[in-house]
């Protein structure tokens, strides 16, 4: 009986800690100043070891841009350059062989579905690859790094996440009871708000907002670029959106189900997913009401690493109304946010984010876009595109981010043999070749 007494008052001194430092001020959107004294001790702490990293080093790092930086040397030049005044030989073989392998072991596609590789370690086990043994007391310090993420901050952040969660499903199940009216869509947008604050005081997250007067407003369609499910998280912390996405069963189905009876969000089935003209009617509607939420979107489809923007699929961009981009750069120096969904599932990918040191983002709010006289949904998606890959500092890529699981299409390979082939033969001035 007193070891249930003891767990007992264990168990409510925890909940009372939770609910009086972090879930009230969650609630009201404010901060007590404790994220901030962590966030100090942890950038003091990093920038220690980094200087005790470049001390054990013969030589210092050197810096490269984790957008362009390889795990092999090759050679850039186009194939053309290499053929350039001369007829084909047959040693060219072995210089078409060597482009082929680089290729293969690193091309610009696939490297952006792995996670981006850090100029120096900062105490995670899994963020830098040329991590080697420096000193003792750097070890001390990342043992006791580990013992505070798995011992203090994981169950704590376990802790938040269920109440976030928890107090998502029901109360949008309860503000769903009401009949419409403004009342029903504040008290949405209050429970959506607070709840999604939760969730992110659950990953230690930090985020600075910029040019917070471009906030996508009613009646329009936000896009962004894409690096996690928590995207979603970190948007809706500043304003409420109406979701697009498709049906899905077991605790995600729950959260949709409970979510949509408050707010109108967009759940498809996966046969009306496939249907184009079902979608688009769909989002046409809505965008059609000025009351109605901003719809979110992510055009590129998939999560890409923090480093590039892939290719914003058309459709997004043929519904019409105002665009209002949005540039979402995460710090990969306090955790990787990246969900490699084909190699992690997620639980897998929630364990890892929650055992890292924290989640800090910068979101960017651009001016709002609308499609020119002449201009069509692919040029529009491109234009919008290479505004969010200016504004957050990555790099634009014209490839579909679906090769992270697809085959490449037969038409691209055809295309590429077809340069090749005028390569060899040398009757005609061959395209650019590009991996």
């Amino acid at each position: 009986m007193e070891g249930a007494e003891l767990a007992g008052k264990i168990l409510s001194t925890w909940l009372s800690l939770v609910l009086g430092l972090i879930l009230l001020p969650s609630a009201f959107g404010v901060s007590l100043g404790i994220s901030e004294i962590y966030m100090k001790i942890l950038v003091k702490t990093l920038e220690w070891a980094t200087i005790r990293i470049e001390k054990g080093t013969a030589k210092k790092l050197v810096l490269k841009s984790s957008a362009s930086g390889g795990i092999i040397q090759r050679d850039e030049s186009p194939m053309e350059k290499g053929l350039s005044g001369r007829d084909f030989e047959l040693s060219d073989v072995f210089f078409f062989s060597k482009k082929g392998l680089e290729a293969i072991v690193e091309d610009e596609v696939t490297q952006r579905f792995s996670s981006e590789e850090l100029v120096s370690w900062n105490l995670l086990t899994r963020t830098n690859i040329n991590f080697q043994y420096i000193s003792l007391r750097l070890t001390l310090v990342w043992v006791l790094g580990v013992v505070v993420r798995y011992c203090i901050l994981l169950p704590l952040r376990v802790t938040l996440a269920s109440i976030g969660i928890s107090l998502l499903v029901i109360g949008t199940t309860l503000v769903g009871q009401l009949p419409d009216s403004r009342l029903k869509d504040r008290l949405s947008e209050l429970v959506h708000l607070t709840c999604c604050r939760i969730c992110v005081r659950a990953l230690s997250g930090t985020i600075h907002y910029h040019n917070k007067q471009y906030r996508p407003q009613k009646g329009g369609i936000c896009v962004a670029n894409h690096t996690s499910p928590i995207d979603v998280l970190i948007l809706t912390t500043d304003g409420c959106y109406a979701m697009v996405g498709q049906v899905h069963g077991g605790l995600m189905g729950i959260i949709q189900r409970a979510m949509v009876k408050a707010c109108p969000h967009v759940w498809f089935e996966r046969s009306e997913m496939k249907d184009r003209h079902l979608v688009t009617k769909r989002l046409q509607e809505h965008i059609a009401d000025k009351k109605k939420l901003p719809i979110l979107i992510f055009p590129e489809g998939t999560c890409i690493n923090n480093t590039s923007v892939m290719m914003f699929k058309k459709g997004s961009f043929e519904i019409g109304g105002t665009i209002h981009p949005v540039a979402i750069k995460y710090n990969p120096q306090f955790g990787d946010a990246f969900w490699n969904s084909s190699k992690y599932n997620m639980v897998s990918y929630l364990l890892r984010m929650m055992t890292s040191w924290a989640i800090v983002c910068d979101v960017w709010y651009m001016p709002p876009m609308t499609r020119e006289e002449g201009e069509d949904a692919v040029q529009f998606a491109n234009r919008v595109k290479s505004a969010i890959a200016v504004q957050g500092g990555l790099t634009e890529l014209p490839w579909d981010g679906g090769l992270k699981r697809a085959k490449v299409k037969d038409t691209f390979k055809e295309e590429q043999q077809k340069n090749y082939s005028k390569m060899i033969v040398g009757d005609a001035s061959p395209k650019a070749e590009s991996d």
